[in-house]
C-alpha cells in the first residue's frame, strides 16, 4: 500500500507523521521533491536511527526552502510530472509530498497532482491553529473533488475539540491519530504513536 502524507500548509508536521507511519508499517519512504536542507529524509533517519528503512532517492533535489516551482527556478530545472516513477518495493510505501496541497510544482502541476501518479491513498495532516478549520476544509473539498481516496486525518497540536468536531462532522473523514505537543521528539515518542495508529491502518 502507499500513502501520501500531505498536509494543510508548510510546518503542519508530515515529517514526524511519515515517521510514525513508517515505524508502524514497517514501511519505505520516499519524498519525491525535496526543496532545502537538512532533507526530509535525514530528520527521519535521526528519528528511527535503527530502523530497517529504503529511503528512495529524490526525483528532485533543490537547494532552496522555497516552494518547489520557485526552488526549481533558481536550481535552473523544471519539474516535471512526467518525470515521477513510484519506486518498487515489496513493502508498504510512505510518500511524504511538499508543503500543502496547492503548493506548485510549475506553472500548472501542484502537489496534490502527484497524488494519482504514485496510486496512494492520502493522509491528511492538520495542525491546529486559529483560522485551522477554514484551511482544512479547503484542502477537504479539494481532495473530494479531485475523487482522490483518502485514508484519514491525522491532528497535530494542542487539542481543540470543536476544530476537530466540525472538522471530522463535515469532511465524514476517520480520525486516525492526535498528537499532542511533546516535550521531545525522538524515537520513542514516534514508536508510542506508531503503537496508537497500527491497527487503524491497512
Amino acid at each position: 500500500m502507499n500513502y501520501f502524507v500531505t498536509a494543510i500548509g508548510t510546518d503542519s508536521g508530515k515529517t514526524v507523521v511519515s515517521a510514525i507511519l513508517i515505524e508502524a508499517l514497517k514501511a519505505d519512504y520516499w519524498k519525491p521533491v525535496q526543496a532545502g536542507y537538512p532533507t526530509d529524509s535525514t530528520v527521519i533517519k535521526e528519528l528511527l536511527p535503527n530502523a530497517n528503512i529504503t529511503f528512495h532517492r529524490e526525483r528532485y533535489l533543490l537547494n532552496t526552502p522555497a516552494s518547489p516551482h520557485a526552488a526549481a527556478k533558481i536550481d535552473h530545472v523544471e519539474i516535471n510530472l512526467n518525470d515521477f516513477k513510484v519506486p518498487e518495493t515489496k513493502r508498504n510505501l510512505v510518500i511524504e509530498g511538499a508543503g500543502g496541497l496547492m503548493v506548485p510544482l510549475n506553472d500548472k502541476d501542484m502537489v496534490h497532482d502527484l497524488i494519482p501518479v504514485c496510486k496512494a491513498e492520502v493522509i491528511l495532516v492538520a495542525n491546529l491553529y486559529l483560522g485551522s478549520i477554514n484551511h482544512t476544509l479547503l484542502s477537504i473539498n479539494l481532495l473530494k473533488q479531485k475523487g482522490y481516496k483518502v485514508k484519514g486525518i491525522i491532528f497535530n497540536g494542542e487539542e481543540n475539540i470543536e476544530s476537530e468536531r466540525i472538522i471530522l462532522e463535515q469532511s465524514g473523514y476517520l480520525c486516525l491519530l492526535r498528537i499532542r505537543p511533546e516535550a521531545q521528539v525522538d524515537h520513542n515518542m514516534i514508536r508510542t504513536y506508531a503503537d496508537k495508529i497500527a491497527g487503524k491502518l491497512i
